[in-house]
């Protein structure tokens, strides 16, 4: 299965990130892709909170979200939108969510962030993504013709029992977008991702921000994408563009059978404190 991963420094106006977007769908189809990844905030990435609320959209008025769903079917490719931040019409919050996206443009799968963000950093960043997100409260794994897709947005990366229900389940993917910061990204990016594909003996797709964005924050890049053994099979750098990989999926099941850590595991409860 040949995939796509666009790398990409999004910006703060969601007209000019869907047209790098449709464009990448484009280019994706015509390298022989089956299915396009795309990182977390895919629309819009804006520390500015004040400025960003007129662009924040519903699910239904979305023009990022609208334009892909249509891009999918002219192109006849399945994608997996990482994230757009999407308004609640109930509370005026936010929702972080990503979609599935077949080749006939039809919604397949939706996922919304269940880790979220809240902390302080050394370099003085500030993050309270609460405040102002709804998180997610359920594992999603989706259909595809190729393999079954667990669901995860960057944060949730720290959160290996997120991944072993969804390699329970059965996912023989694992996607991961991401808007990872540079100094967490250089301690911890690479390590977490292939922890996460060999404890679930799948492959991790991980589709990332990158560079200095027009809000001022800088973000680490390296889209990966991890095989079941852990090995990197590609790593994007940190300059946005798209980036391509073929996965042997078979090799999910010989992974198993070589190691079966799905089939040994047992449910761990309580602990005794001696």
């Amino acid at each position: 299965m040949r995939i796509a991963l666009f790398q990409m420094t999004a910006g703060i106006d969601p007209a000019a990130n869907t047209r790098a977007l449709v464009g990448a769908v484009a280019d994706a189809a015509a390298g022989g892709a089956k299915m396009l990844f795309t990182p977390e905030m895919s629309g819009f990435i804006d520390q500015d909170r004040t400025r960003s609320e007129h662009v924040v959209a519903s699910e239904e008025t979305d023009m990022v979200l609208a334009a892909m769903r249509a891009a999918a079917r002219e192109h006849g490719l399945w994608i997996h939108l990482g994230s757009l931040a999407l308004r609640d019409p109930v509370s005026g919050k936010r929702y972080n969510r990503g979609f599935l996206i077949d080749a006939e443009g039809e919604i397949r799968a939706r996922y919304d962030k269940i880790h979220l963000f809240d902390v302080d950093l050394p370099n003085g960043e500030s993050w309270r993504e609460s405040s102002l997100y709804i998180g997610g409260d359920r594992p999603v794994l989706a259909r595809t013709p190729w393999a079954k897709l667990g669901l995860t947005i960057c944060y949730d990366l720290r959160f290996p029992d997120l991944f072993r229900a969804l390699s329970n389940a059965g996912a023989q993917i694992i996607s991961v977008p991401a808007a990872f910061t540079v100094p967490t990204g250089e301690a911890h990016w690479h390590v977490l991702l292939r922890a996460r594909a060999i404890e679930s003996a799948a492959f991790v797709v991980a589709a990332g921000q990158c560079g200095v964005h027009e809000d001022g924050r800088r973000t680490y890049g390296h889209s990966l994408v991890v095989d079941p053994w852990g090995r990197v099979i590609l790593d994007a750098g940190e300059a946005p563009g798209l980036h391509w990989a073929d996965l042997a999926l078979e090799s999910v099941d010989e992974v198993r059978a070589r190691i079966p850590v799905l089939r040994h595991r047992k449910p761990i409860e309580d602990v005794i404190l001696a």
